[in-house]
Order: structure tokens, then C-alpha cells, then sequence
């Protein structure tokens, strides 16, 4: 049998005719199995987790059949309670499948600390410039000493305390200089 009469043989059509339906059976099936695998048409709408504990998210995400993930911690505010959310990924309102897993980013416990400079030597003015640079607040309960420079920073003291270079304090603290009066030799 030569191949022009095979292709137009009954035997032909009928391997073609069988290997279209396998092919839809097969499409058709897979498209059924997708949709029961991935839970297509399930919505879950994310809730808002904004200033709530991890001990509260977790409940919270349970009862939905989610699951949460923390991937930072920010920069702290004052304004959130500590530890608890500052923001989370998908936004409130999204929808998701379950199992899926938010991701929350925290309020830390405190301000980061910062280390102290050695300012020894500097005007007040150039002091006050680099702390405040650095998120720290000058406060006005200046201490003066016997030196012969006059306003310049002769030591640090925060909470009345003497700070050393390297000492680490939390951001937005309030640090007081002890200055020179320039009555000294």
C-alpha cells in the first residue's frame, strides 16, 4: 500500500479521529484537575492586621486557613504598639486562595541604638549639628566646667549620666553637653 492510498484510507481517519478525542479527553481532564488542585473560584479576603500582637494575627489567620510570615522589622513608631504589625503583604481587602502566606513586617520593641561619637573638642554649635544628624535631641540642661574654651563640649551626659565614645544610646534621645565656660588655663 503505497502512502497517498493510506492517507486516504478508512484505517487513516479512524487513528486521526481517535487521536482528536484522546487529545480533548486528555485537555479536559487536565483542565477538571487544575481547577480541584489550585481551588479555583476560592476567595479569602485578607483582614486587616495593623497594630495587632503575633499572638492575635495568628488566631486571627487561623480561623481563615492562612498562614503569615515575618520578613522585617521597620523602623520603630511610637504610634504602633510594640511588636505588633506595621504593614503586611497582600493589602487588606485582596483576595487570596488558603494556605496562602501573608507577609508582615513589625514594629521593633524600641528605637535602634546608635553609637556615640567622640565630640571632645568640638563647639557647641558643631555638636549640637551632628547629634541631631544622627536622630538624637540636644537638650538645654547644659553643665559648664572650668576650661578655657568657651561652649565647647567638654563631655556628654544622658539621664545625668556621663557618656563615652562608642556608648550606645535608643534614636531621638535626649543628650545634654557639658561645656567649657572659658574662664580656664
Amino acid at each position: 500500500m503505497s502512502l497517498v492510498q493510506f492517507l486516504k484510507s478508512k484505517t487513516f481517519f479512524v487513528q486521526i479521529a481517535i487521536a482528536i478525542v484522546g487529545l480533548l479527553l486528555f485537555v479536559f481532564a487536565l483542565k477538571f484537575w487544575l481547577g480541584v488542585t489550585t481551588n479555583h473560584n476560592q476567595k479569602i479576603q485578607v483582614p486587616d492586621l495593623q497594630k495587632l500582637s503575633l499572638d492575635e494575627v495568628e488566631r486571627k489567620l487561623k480561623e481563615l486557613d492562612l498562614d503569615y510570615k515575618i520578613i522585617d522589622s521597620a523602623s520603630y513608631n511610637p504610634d504602633y504598639p510594640k511588636k505588633s504589625v506595621i504593614e503586611q503583604t497582600p493589602e487588606v481587602g485582596d483576595f487570596v486562595k488558603e494556605k496562602r502566606k501573608i507577609y508582615l513586617t513589625l514594629n521593633p520593641s524600641k528605637y535602634r541604638d546608635i553609637s556615640m561619637p567622640n565630640l571632645n573638642g568640638r563647639t557647641k554649635r558643631q555638636a549640637s549639628s551632628q547629634l541631631r544628624a544622627m536622630g538624637l535631641n540636644v537638650g538645654t540642661n547644659y553643665t559648664f566646667v572650668n576650661d578655657i574654651g568657651k561652649d565647647v563640649v567638654r563631655g556628654l551626659r544622658f539621664k545625668g549620666k556621663i557618656i563615652n565614645e562608642g556608648d550606645k544610646l535608643p534614636l531621638n534621645s535626649i543628650v545634654d553637653l557639658v561645656l567649657g565656660d572659658g574662664r580656664g588655663r
